[in-house]
């Protein structure tokens, strides 16, 4: 068998000149091609001088070939890069966050995660620095997905020592970002001012419950007193009357 190709197409300068080919080839080789300014076919092989022949005869063959190269193709161009514009020159500016996962009872080790969001177009770079040198060493990458936005997101992880944690930074570049980001891991959030706070709450809860408490017990004694205080004046009331 044999195999026959054919490539065609059309540009349009920014000056608004117009350009375009048509070539065939046959078994991998250049075959024959059309000159659109001569509207001729040109034999680029001994073997298509016939073919050259017989297209050339056609009438209006060159004429609609000239046509379609300079005027339906360029429509077509225009339409398509129209709808290009929209979002080839469109971009998102990723961003960046970093996440402690776990620490590895066996080894100590930790195992932290870079989320790289948001991010448009799909061409990323972003990897782990030690130093301020590219680091692989006992790092996993994702592959680039895309989100129901029409950006990406993207993630890389790393496990290190805790005692080497400064030593360690994501690194993120994209055609979005002014400047690269670089963000450094960050030593795990004391719990101390958690428990002092929570301390505090106890006390001031402590405190409130035992004012609530010798509250009710005075306010209890102070109806114990009264019908004593009662009984004394009944007594004197008496003693009065037989006096009398």
């Amino acid at each position: 068998f044999h195999i026959i190709q054919e490539l065609f197409g059309c540009e349009l300068q920014t000056d608004g000149s117009k350009g375009g080919f048509m070539q065939d080839g046959y078994d991998g080789r250049d075959f024959i091609s059309f000159d659109k300014e001569t509207l001729t076919w040109v034999a680029a092989d001994p073997q298509a001088q016939i073919t050259q022949r017989t297209w050339d005869a056609i009438p209006g063959w060159n004429e609609r070939n000239k046509a379609y190269l300079e005027e339906t193709c360029i429509e077509w161009l225009e339409k398509y890069l129209s709808y290009g514009n929209e979002t080839l020159p469109r971009t998102e500016p990723p961003e960046a966050t970093l996440e402690r996962v776990k620490t590895e009872v066996e080894d100590g080790m930790e195992m932290h995660i870079c989320q790289v969001h948001g991010f448009y177009p799909r061409e990323i770079d972003a990897f782990w620095t030690r130093d301020g040198e590219v680091w692989l060493q006992d790092t996993l990458h994702k592959s680039v997905a895309p989100n129901a936005d029409g950006t990406f997101h993207y993630w890389l992880s790393i496990r290190i020592d805790p005692k080497e944690r400064s030593r360690y930074r994501c690194h993120v570049e994209h055609d979005g970002l002014l400047e690269p980001l670089d963000l450094a891991l960050e030593e795990p959030k004391s719990n101390l001012g958690i428990i002092i706070g929570c301390v505090v709450a106890a006390l001031v809860l402590v405190g409130v419950i035992a004012g609530i408490l010798v509250f009710l017990m005075r306010r209890r004694d102070g109806y114990k007193a009264a019908p004593t205080s009662d009984k004394g004046s009944n007594s004197s009331d008496q003693g009065s009357n037989q006096a009398a």
